[in-house]
Order: structure tokens, then sequence, then C-alpha cells
């Protein structure tokens, strides 16, 4: 039962903060498109500054409207992952980023996609998203515009730059070590379901 503070899961549908999710998910394929078809960088740009803020709007939103839906809590991280692996893939198609970062990124999610049946073989749902997970794709959604920007050229190159691939390499960090808290997590839960089946 959720406290007083936290506003009550719904299973409602049509709602606001679920419909800016929804939207940052048809957003994926347009900014593959500006990315890989006319190579319109500054559209796809867009596209990520966009995406950002909608990410933002649609949990406070949710909050504060006490609109929290069980859709939304799956389309919310699911926009983050696939717009993760399209951000990945289309960098290293056009050499934004080398392909051993990228490597590195979708390895994290690979080791988490395996975690999920290991939960389920022993009766657990997926882990709760905790505080380092969400910080660590904050970085990694605010890296990525800022360093695509810095391969637009101009005077805000110099800066978007180093600033980009700052929060790339603190994004990546974060990413990986909230990896490994939901591993220790998962082999927590998994060993107190062995227990639990002994006692």
């Amino acid at each position: 039962m959720a406290s007083p503070s936290e506003p009550q899961v719904t299973d409602r549908v049509l709602t606001l903060p679920n419909a800016l999710s929804a939207l940052r998910l048809l957003g994926v394929p347009v900014f593959l498109w500006f990315m890989l078809g006319p190579h319109h960088d500054l559209a796809a740009f867009a596209v990520l500054v966009v995406s950002g803020i909608s990410d933002y709007l649609d949990g406070k939103l949710a909050r504060a409207w006490r609109q929290v839906t069980r859709i939304g809590q799956l389309l919310d991280p699911l926009a983050d992952r696939l717009y993760t692996l399209a951000i990945v893939v289309a960098f290293v198609i056009r050499d934004v980023i080398p392909w051993w970062l990228a490597a590195i990124l979708v390895a994290r999610d690979v080791v988490l996609a395996i975690t999920l049946p290991v939960l389920r073989h022993h009766g657990w749902g997926p882990p709760q998203v905790h505080f380092l997970g969400k910080a660590a794709t904050f970085n990694l959604l605010l890296a990525f515009p800022i360093v695509l920007l810095g391969t637009l050229g101009g005077p805000l190159a110099a800066v978007a730059v180093p600033v980009g691939w700052a929060f790339m390499v603190w994004g990546t960090a974060l990413y990986w070590w909230s990896a490994l808290l939901y591993v220790v997590q998962t082999a927590g839960l998994v060993r107190d379901s062995r227990r639990g089946a002994n006692a």
C-alpha cells in the first residue's frame, strides 16, 4: 500500500503523463530517420531535447497530479531503453562514439536482461528502479544530445564536446554501478527464495 506521500498506482491508461511517454516512444524512429537518413543532425538533436523534456515532465506530472499508472511505469523505462539503444546504434554508424563504448553500454542491458528470467523463475518480478539507475540514465540522456551538438561545429562545439563527454563518462560509470547493484539485489532475492524453500 502506498504511503500518504506516495501517489496510488492505478490502472488508468488515458492520462497526460502516459501520452507524453507514448510520444517519446514515437520519437525513437523519427530520431533514427534524421540521423541515418537525410543526416539532419540538428533535427535529431531537437528530437533528443524534446524527449528529455517530456521524460522529465511525465514523471513530474504523474506524481503531482496523482496519475501514476502501471502502464506508465512500463512505458517510461521502455522509452529510456529504446532511446539509449537507438542513440548508441546511430552514433556508432555515424562515428559519433567509438564502437567499444557502445559495446559497454549494450553489455550492461544484456546483463540485466539475463537477471529477469532468473527472478521470474524464483517468483519475483523485475527489480525496482533505484535512484542510481535513474541518475545513470539521466546523465546519459543528457550527454547524448550535447555530444551530438559538439559534432555540428560552430562556437558551441568547443564547450559541448568536453561537457558532453564528461556526462558520457560519468553516466557510463553510473550505468554499470547501478547494474552491479541490480545483480546483487537479484542474488539476494534468489538466496532468500532458496532459504524459504528449504525451510
